[in-house]
């Protein structure tokens, strides 16, 4: 590690946030603090036609450990990650992906070969099957399941963004980790739909929207943070779709 990275690292670690760039000068990865234990990783990746877009995952910590929520979007943000993860001495015991798409498992494969236990369920290992990608070394076979014991759990809802997408809760903090099955309010549509269920995802939203009701903070893959209120928003998005389908189909 250069002396530069080692700075910048023990920087951030007195700072909220830490924005680390790549050799083309471009974001790579930005971490904010959310609360003592939970950090907000952001990666980027240019996806045409929409240029430079942010994709969210969480670093939860739990004493001297270490859980990764999604990895980032591209290798060398998930190496930078660790490198941070282990600048604060911790040990990296973990990650649980939301779906079966890039930008939230794509780097199950280095996780795999560095020892990090990888969780998915077993749909979302299926469909990385399916699309020729590594699955994760534990499989999750439950809706529900304690993905660290009192301090996060992940829940399968029903499809939506993908047939696959789960939701991480953190009692502690009351933060809800949506992913991309959760849309900031900056969204007027539901973005990529080319592996949604669109029917369903109203009622997936809503079983969401009963089992968290006092979330402080919603994490979307995609965009700002926000509170209950992205809930109800996606739902809405998914409402609208539902019926332009309809429409469709019925002309």
């Amino acid at each position: 590690m250069s002396f530069i990275m080692k700075y910048i690292i023990i920087f951030a670690l007195f700072t909220s946030c830490i924005v680390f760039a790549n050799n083309e000068g471009t974001k790579e990865l930005k971490i904010k603090k959310l609360s003592d234990n939970v950090y907000q990783h952001i990666s980027y990746k240019k996806v045409e036609p929409w240029g430079l877009i942010g994709a969210s995952g969480l670093v939860v910590i739990n004493g001297t450990e270490a859980h990764m929520i999604d990895t980032p979007w591209t290798t060398q943000g998930t190496e930078q990650l660790i490198e941070w993860i282990e600048a604060k001495g911790l040990t990296i015991k973990s990650a649980v992906v939301t779906h079966f798409h890039e930008d939230a498992s794509g780097d199950i494969p280095l996780l795999n070969d560095l020892k990090i236990k990888t969780y998915a369920t077993s749909l979302t290992n299926k469909l990385l099957k399916l699309n020729q990608k590594e699955v994760s070394s534990d499989e999750i076979s439950s809706n529900a399941f304690e993905f660290i014991d009192g301090v996060a759990s992940v829940f399968y809802p029903g499809a939506g963004h993908t047939e696959d997408n789960i939701v991480v809760w953190l009692p502690n903090d009351k933060i809800l980790f949506g992913g991309c099955f959760v849309k900031s309010l900056k969204n007027k549509n539901l973005g990529y739909t080319g592996d949604a269920n669109i029917s369903e995802w109203p009622n997936s939203m809503q079983k969401v929207i009963n089992r968290y009701p006092d979330a402080k903070l919603v994490v979307p893959g995609h965009g700002k943070i926000g509170d209950v209120s992205l809930l109800k928003h996606t739902q809405a998005l998914a409402l609208s779709a539902k019926a332009s389908n309809k429409k469709i189909n019925k002309d």
